[in-house]
């Protein structure tokens, strides 16, 4: 199946793109200004207008990534209510990240792809491939990595996936997007040469071998222009440097100006409002051009992009279209299959896992998320899942009827002031004063009385069962678009409830579920299980119980650092997180494992860390510096058969290298037990090297940064099982 759908991903055109671009300017030439007007802005919330006279449909765009939104009413943010919008619920993109397997991001991204076109949508808003800078940010969930190798190989095969289906993948958000808190207005301060280096590869990638057909700006500002107007960005980079041809599209309220947006090489603007025709590209923009202010050829560049794209989308013309489908079995299989090699084995001390299905008897569940639907939540984000299996479900579902399985919530959200919103207090302070604190003290104590009779409870219960496992973590109160989380700490004072269940039951079996690590300095030392599950779908809850009874071999790598505290992460300890009206980036290249490696700071678990029910031995690795073809051989020498992620990180000899080590390449390998296997892995040759080749006159802020110094380099690649297991080495 799978080389059927790459073969539909070549997304081989009929014609070139110079006659691609030759018959967009003939159905250009046709047009009004007031349809081309009606084509470069929201006429609804996801819609832009056509131009019925010459044939040409709206645009009808939808959010994702982790599904195709539900239906909302044209001018409004309201459900319309249908019952025949229920779709495929997929992992999210930290998840999809986390199996480090190129051919399962591509196709979650072919089911996405599939199902916006089943769902009658041309453009899919995703995926997001922001660097995770902080594990603060609310959106994390939604971003692939902190490291920018493994967020552009898993992005474009996403986007490839998206595309096979005649719909187009908005990559976003274009660029140095890494927080929501002032999301709107803040200044991003940062090196250009890091800019270029780290943040900008995955977008990079995703128009060049992503081949992605729309990109959409962000909502902050960079080098005093707000990314969505961005000469900079959209112009010299995306445009100039990169040949990019496609369209390009607003965040949803990103615009700020008629004629800074009508200059720029934005394409297309959205906004939250209803207001459609008062749009800074609608109304305003027409009585400029007509005053002559304006010339009008800058909206004709627009709408030609507009119409190369519908031409490639095969929207108009003689070419036949991909209809797509959703809901369908084969989709949730897959998303089954990506669950699967999502689950991240942090800690098996004494060989607690997997669980022995025939010795289960008694088993409790304890945790609000183990019962938890998290698929209509988290903002744009949010879709109305066809079904979610909850860990609860799954596990009782695989055990049947000879065990008994019984849940015990052990703690409870809220909707105060424990959210992730960082502006929350100024909030409750600018609209209440005194009274609106004395009642949220009160209510914040009746939520500790409820918590502790939770708490009291489930202890109570656990010295009852021969199993425990707990399921707690995060929710999209905390993983949300809007706003970011203050610390890293668990919420609804779970870490007091695990440490005493612990002490109760000391072989618990903790899951945790969540988009950004959590602290767990409070018991971790005592813990002998912890996996990590993500939100994972709509099979999540099966995947998870098939990991702790051994149907699955857990085989997730973790896509990011997982520091102790968040002071350890460089955006806090060095540079500013979330700022104020500025945040500067002075933490420059060491972001995530750079930061950790070079300072020699310990995480609680490193970048690509993850362990299995299985154990590997690796041997002989060659690499070839004219191909950069990495070779090794890889043995399974366990009693299960097992997936394992041979990682390759490249180090600088040189005493004035930038960074220690940063990921080059990977491959995923699958072994039965006793198996070996040689393993060829592509390896990324040179390190800190932005993909531009000609370099401008010095002064100017698009200058090119030189891929090499002038200096001889000498680089060692290693080769792990994480970044901080490191097996094998060999040089050039």
């Amino acid at each position: 199946m799978l080389e059927t759908i790459q073969e539909k991903g070549t997304l081989v055109q009929n014609m070139t793109d110079r006659e691609l671009r030759q018959k967009a300017g003939e159905i250009l030439e046709k047009l009004s200004l007031d349809e081309k007007i009606g084509m470069i802005h929201g006429a609804q919330l996801f819609k832009t207008a056509g131009a019925e006279s010459a044939g040409i449909p709206p645009l009808v765009m939808s959010d994702g990534p982790m599904g195709v939104r539900q239906e909302f009413a044209p001018d409004a943010w309201k459900p319309v209510g249908n019952n025949d919008d229920y779709v495929t619920y997929l992992p999210c993109n930290s998840a999809i990240a986390a199996t480090w397997n190129r051919e399962l991001a591509y196709e979650m991204g072919s089911v996405l792809g599939a199902e916006a076109r089943g769902r009658g949508k041309d453009v899919i808003l995703a995926p997001g491939v922001n660097l995770k800078r902080s594990p603060l940010c609310g959106r994390n969930f939604e971003y692939f990595s902190e490291d920018p190798y493994l967020t552009k190989k898993l992005a474009a095969a996403y986007i490839r996936g998206v595309q096979a289906w005649d719909v187009a993948a908005c990559v976003k958000h274009f660029a140095v997007n890494n927080q929501e808190t002032q999301r709107l207005w803040v200044e991003v301060e940062i090196d250009e040469q890091v800019l270029r280096e780290l943040y900008l590869p995955a977008f990079y990638e995703a128009v060049k071998e992503g081949g992605a057909y729309t990109v959409m700006g962000a909502y902050n500002r960079l080098y005093g222009e707000h990314c969505c107007q961005s000469d900079f960005l959209l112009r010299r980079i995306l445009r100039e440097k990169w040949g990019f041809d496609g369209v390009i599209i607003s965040d949803w309220g990103g615009v700020h100006d008629t004629e800074a947006a009508a200059y720029s090489e934005l394409d297309i603007e959205m906004s939250v409002t209803s207001d459609f025709d008062d749009y800074f590209m609608a109304e305003p923009l027409k009585k400029k051009i007509l005053a002559g202010e304006i010339p009008e050829s800058t909206v004709d560049k627009k709408v030609l992009y507009i119409l190369m794209l519908m031409l490639r989308l095969h929207m108009i013309g003689d070419e036949p279209r991909k209809s797509g489908a959703y809901n369908t079995p084969e989709h949730r299989a897959k998303t089954l299959e990506a669950a699967r090699e999502s689950v991240v084995l942090l800690k098996n001390d004494d060989g607690r896992l997997p669980l022995s299905k025939a010795a289960l008897k008694k088993v409790l569940l304890v945790g609000e998320n183990a019962a938890c639907v998290h698929s209509n939540g988290g903002g744009s984000a949010e879709i109305k899942a066809l079904y979610e299996i909850t860990p609860l479900m799954g596990l009782k579902t695989h055990l049947g009827g000879n065990a008994q399985v019984d849940y015990t919530p052990g703690y409870c959200r809220d909707g105060g002031a424990e959210q992730g919103d960082a502006n929350w207090q100024e909030t409750s302070l600018e609209n209440g004063g005194g009274q609106m604190q004395a009642a949220d003290a009160a209510a914040a104590q009746e939520m500790q009385q409820k918590r502790a009779a939770l708490r009291k409870e489930a202890v109570r219960l656990a010295g009852q069962y021969d199993t425990v496992i707990y399921v707690g973590g995060l929710n999209h109160d905390y993983d949300c678009e809007g706003s970011d989380r203050r610390d890293m700490k668990l919420p609804y004072e779970q870490d007091r409830l695990i440490a005493e269940l612990l002490e109760v039951k000391p072989d618990m079996v903790i899951v945790m579920i969540g988009g950004s690590p959590v602290e767990m300095g409070q018991w971790i030392d005592k813990a002998k299980t912890l996996v990590w599950h993500w939100y994972a779908g709509m099979e999540g809850g099966n995947a998870l119980a098939e990991v702790l009874l051994g149907e699955t071999n857990p085989s997730g790598k973790l896509p990011e650092t997982f520091y102790k505290t968040h002071t350890d992460c460089s955006a806090h300890s060095l540079g500013e997180f979330p700022g104020t009206d500025k945040v500067a980036y002075r933490e420059g290249r060491y972001v995530g494992y750079r930061y950790n490696d070079k300072y020699r700071i310990e995480p609680q678990f490193p970048f690509g860390y993850g362990l299995s029910y299985t154990t590997f031995a690796y041997r002989d690795a060659v690499i070839n510096p004219k191909t950069g073809v990495l070779s090794c051989f890889v043995k399974n020498t366990g009693d299960v058969a097992g997936k394992e992620t041979v990682q390759v990180y490249r180090r600088d000899t040189a005493d004035d290298a930038p960074v220690m080590q940063e990921l080059a390449g990977f491959e995923k390998v699958f072994l039965e037990p006793g198996e070996e296997k040689q393993v060829e892995i592509a390896v990324e040759l040179y390190g800190m090297q932005y993909p531009e080749k000609a370099a401008e006159p010095s002064g100017e802020k698009c200058g090119a940064v030189s891929a090499q110094t002038s200096r001889e380099k000498a680089y060692v690649y290693c080769v792990g099982s994480s970044s901080r297991d490191i097996r094998l080495t060999c040089c050039i």
